[in-house]
Formats: structure tokens, C-alpha cells, sequence
């Protein structure tokens, strides 16, 4: 996969500072056009062996651009807050912004890569991350995003070479580290697993570009040129491009049962046994949550319903039995200028906590699969392709033994009407009742076929959803509750 970066490429001195100016000038009106026109964003991962011009080619890219709209990431150990979310969390965070670039020197493929070097794993946890780098690309790219990946090769040889000549200069010696020559020692080993890397991740949407590392010049146009002509024809396109679904029919709704309507609404808890029950569940959360070894687990907990289903009822009965200090709520409504700006799960990948502590989601990303599906924010692609996304998201925080529990509170058609006349009629729930509330109703059974969906497709052995009988407010705190006891005492 590397023969062609082994030919020993190279650029004369004149040739050099002849293209240099002109695709200097190109380079900054391509990036102006892109923050201009914020249709995108440009991720550029820089990789490859030691010595072979990584850091120097980070430092070409800002100097020729206009770094103030540059994110520049060296990604190195974890940090302790870092650790203690899923090793996604801090690359998800650092994702540029439509209309800005970020470069990442060290990215998703680094660990994977060293940790099955030095044989602390097997081929099939390697297969397996690459797997998952190419589901994230994917995504990234159906976002709109611009994925752009160097890998910059030397020869054993022209390895060993390079890294001699920066120990001899007295000015660069401080770049050479013991860690340098031990990698020259696995070269082989290097060679073999990011042949097998790269060959698995080289995608149409985001392949890898591979330039000999022997000669900076030629580094530098190539590198300078390939980022150029992506540009380009990116801020060409009038529209982003958009893959065709798969001619595939739903499945056809040939009776009426579904999910919900199976669902006992009937079911109810009498507000002496309630109180008991309350009492006892809020106590057993509150100690749980005070166990040595909860400290190393998280709780992301998610709720969704119907409008009216009596969500904000049920989060704040599990929060009087919680420390203000250990958790956080975080309501989900129509996106910010900034959340748009980035690919919808981020603004959710931000919110996940550190372990000891709780997040509660007061809606989701679910709401791509119901309220964008219904309501024609999104693509009937998008909206497709996010059942695996969300899936992949959160066997991401599962690994990561986070404690993922789902709540779906359903109430029928005119239970929710009665609620929203109360709501009117009661001075302080007013702001509960909106005109899009009432609107929603009207297409009803478009949500509840949504939501049949969404369980079929992403309630996982790993993340079921619960489904809350929420027609009497009671049974549907307790059974919240008891949930989220039992999954907690499990995980510990």
C-alpha cells in the first residue's frame, strides 16, 4: 500500500517557490469562500510514522491559511476528565463547525493503531475499531462534513535516516524521543497494521491520501494541492451530496395493532401505596448513588413521550432523592444557530457526564427519528440512517459502563387532551401549553407509528427501552423509579 511513497519523491528549490505563491493565494480564497458561505466543515486528520513530517505539515497548513479559522487539536494521552467518558467524547467535542477547519494530529486511529503494535490487542479489536472509525466518517460525511486524511510514509531506512539528522542539529534534537526510536524498532510491525488500517478505512467518502515524507517540499505542495482541489470541488457543488435510499418498502400496516396501543393504560397505583412506594424507591436511589462503586459508573437517562406524558414529573421525582452535585438536566428543544452548525448528535456527545455522576435528557436524540422525521426537518435518509447511528452512540456509552436507561411515557389520544385543557385552565402551567402542542395532536398517528419504529430499531440487548404505562401519573413515577434502581443495582 506504501510502494508509491517509497520512490523517493522530490521537489527542486525553484520549482518550489515558483507554485508556492500561487497556491498559497488559491488556498486562502478557498478558505474564505468556505467561511463565507458555511455550508461545511472540513475535518483533516494527519498521521503516519515518526519522522515523516507530521508536526511540520500541521504548522504548513496554519501558516499558509488563515489560522483564525483553524481548530487545531494535538491529540495526545487522555486527560483525567477525558478518561472518564467514552474515548469518542473528546474527538465528538472537538468537531469544527460548518464554515471552519480543524486539524487533528493524532485522531480515532491512534490508539487502536499503537494499542495492536505493542500487542495489547488482537486483530479483531483492531478490525472492529476501524469498523466503527468508518460508521463515524460515514456519518460525518452525510452531515456534510469534508474528510480529508494524510498519512505521511518513510521508508525503514529513510526513518532512521531523518530522525539521526534531527538529533545531530542542536535545534531540533528536543524533537527526538526515546518513544522515536522504539517505534523505529517495530517498524515492521507498524508497516503491517497500518497496511491492514488504512486499507480498511480508505472509503469514497473519506479515503486516505498517502505522501512520502522524505522530501519537505514535496510534502508541502502535495499535501497544500490535495487540500486545494478537495476545497474546490466541494464549494462547486450547489448542493451537498445526497446518497439514494435503498428501494426497500417499510413494513405495511395490515391491522392495528402496534406497541403502544398493546400497552394497559388502565393500569394505576392508589396514592397511599403510591407515597410508600415513593418513599422507599427515592431512599434506595439516593443510597445507591452512595456506593463506593458507583463512582466508577455514569447514568445517562433518557425521556421521551407524548406531549403532556408527564416527563418533567417523573425527572424531578428521581432528582429530590439526588445531590444537586451529582447530576444534571438537560432539556432538549429546537437546535441553536450553534448545534446546527455541527452534526446532530453533537450536541448531545457534549452533555455526556463524567462517571459518579447522572445525566438526565428531558427528550433526545430521538428526536431525529420522531419529530424531525414527522415534521420534514430532515431527509427520509437522514432519518433512516440515524437508527444505526444512535445505536452505534450508544454502545459507545455502554462500553464505557454507562448506565443507559430509556424511557418512553404513553398516554392515549384523550388523556392528553384533558391534560392540555387543565394545563390551559391552570394560571402557573400555562407555559406547559403551546400552539405547537396543539398542533402536534393532528398528526398523532404519524408519531405513533414513528415511535413503533424507533423501538423496533433501537431497543438493543444492551439499551432496551422501557415503555411506561403514564395514563395515571402515580404507576408511572414508580415504575420509573423501580427501572432505574434495577438497572443501576445491576450495573454495580
Amino acid at each position: 500500500m506504501f510502494e508509491s511513497a517509497e520512490l523517493g519523491h522530490k521537489i527542486d528549490k525553484k520549482t518550489y517557490e515558483a507554485e508556492l505563491p500561487a497556491l498559497r493565494e488559491a488556498l486562502l480564497d478557498a478558505q474564505y469562500e468556505l467561511v463565507e458561505k458555511r455550508g461545511f466543515q472540513v475535518v483533516i486528520i494527519v498521521s503516519g510514522v515518526n519522522g515523516g513530517g507530521r508536526r511540520e505539515s500541521v504548522r504548513l497548513l496554519n501558516e499558509w491559511l488563515d489560522a483564525r479559522h483553524i481548530d487545531t487539536h494535538g491529540m495526545g494521552e487522555p486527560s483525567d476528565e477525558e478518561r472518564d467518558r467514552p474515548p469518542m467524547w473528546r474527538f465528538w467535542r472537538n468537531l469544527p463547525p460548518k464554515g471552519r477547519m480543524a486539524i487533528f494530529q493524532g485522531s480515532w486511529y491512534s490508539q487502536a493503531l499503537i494499542d495492536r503494535v505493542y500487542g495489547k490487542t488482537k486483530i479483531a479489536d483492531l478490525e472492529e475499531a476501524m469498523e466503527r472509525n468508518i460508521r463515524f466518517e460515514e456519518m460525518l460525511a452525510d452531515e456534510g462534513a469534508l474528510i480529508l486524511k494524510f498519512w505521511f510514509h518513510l521508508s525503514k531506512k529513510n526513518q532512521e535516516k531523518r530522525l539521526k539528522s534531527l538529533e545531530k542539529d542542536p535545534l531540533t534534537r528536543w524533537r527526538v524521543t526515546e518513544r522515536d526510536w522504539q517505534h523505529v524498532k517495530l517498524y515492521d510491525r507498524f508497516y503491517k497494521t497500518a497496511s491492514q488500517a488504512l486499507r480498511m478505512t480508505s472509503t469514497a467518502h473519506a479515503p486516505w491520501y498517502i505522501i512520502e515524507g522524505t522530501d519537505e517540499r514535496y510534502r508541502g505542495l502535495t499535501l497544500g494541492k490535495i487540500v486545494l482541489e478537495a476545497l474546490r470541488k466541494r464549494l462547486e457543488l450547489t448542493q451537498p451530496p445526497v446518497r439514494p435510499l435503498a428501494n426497500m418498502p417499510s413494513l405495511p400496516r395490515v391491522d392495528q395493532q402496534n406497541l403502544l396501543r398493546a400497552l394497559d393504560l388502565t393500569l394505576a397505583l392508589p396514592k397511599k401505596e403510591y407515597e410508600k412506594k415513593l418513599e422507599a424507591y427515592q431512599g434506595r436511589l439516593a443510597l445507591l448513588t452512595r456506593e463506593p462503586e458507583f463512582r466508577n459508573l455514569s447514568v445517562v437517562a433518557v425521556f421521551e413521550g407524548f406531549d403532556a406524558a408527564g416527563k418533567g414529573g417523573a425527572i424531578r421525582r428521581i432528582i429530590s432523592a439526588l445531590d444537586a452535585r451529582m447530576y444534571q438536566i438537560i432539556p432538549t428543544a429546537a437546535p441553536t444557530d450553534e448545534e446546527r452548525a455541527h452534526p446532530y448528535l453533537w450536541r448531545f456527545w457534549r452533555h455526556i457526564p463524567r462517571r459518579g455522576r447522572l445525566a438526565i435528557f428531558d427528550r433526545s436524540w430521538y428526536g431525529r427519528v420522531l419529530v424531525e422525521r414527522i415534521e420534514g426537518f430532515c431527509s427520509e435518509y437522514d432519518w433512516m440512517r440515524a437508527y444505526n447511528e444512535i445505536n452505534d452512540f450508544e454502545a459507545q456509552l455502554v462500553e464505557h459502563r454507562i448506565v443507559l436507561v430509556k424511557f418512553w411515557l404513553a398516554i392515549s389520544k384523550d388523556e392528553q387532551l384533558r391534560r392540555f385543557q387543565a394545563r390551559e385552565q391552570t394560571g402557573f402551567k400555562h407555559y406547559k401549553i403551546t400552539a405547537e402542542d396543539w398542533r402536534n395532536r393532528e398528526k398523532w398517528e404519524d408519531y405513533e407509528q414513528a415511535v413503533c419504529d424507533m423501538v423496533d430499531r433501537t431497543s438493543t440487548e444492551i439499551a432496551p427501552w422501557t415503555l411506561v404505562e403514564a395514563e395515571d401519573k402515580n404507576h408511572a413515577r414508580i415504575k420509573v423509579l423501580k427501572t432505574l434502581c434495577e438497572r443501576i443495582e445491576a450495573a454495580l
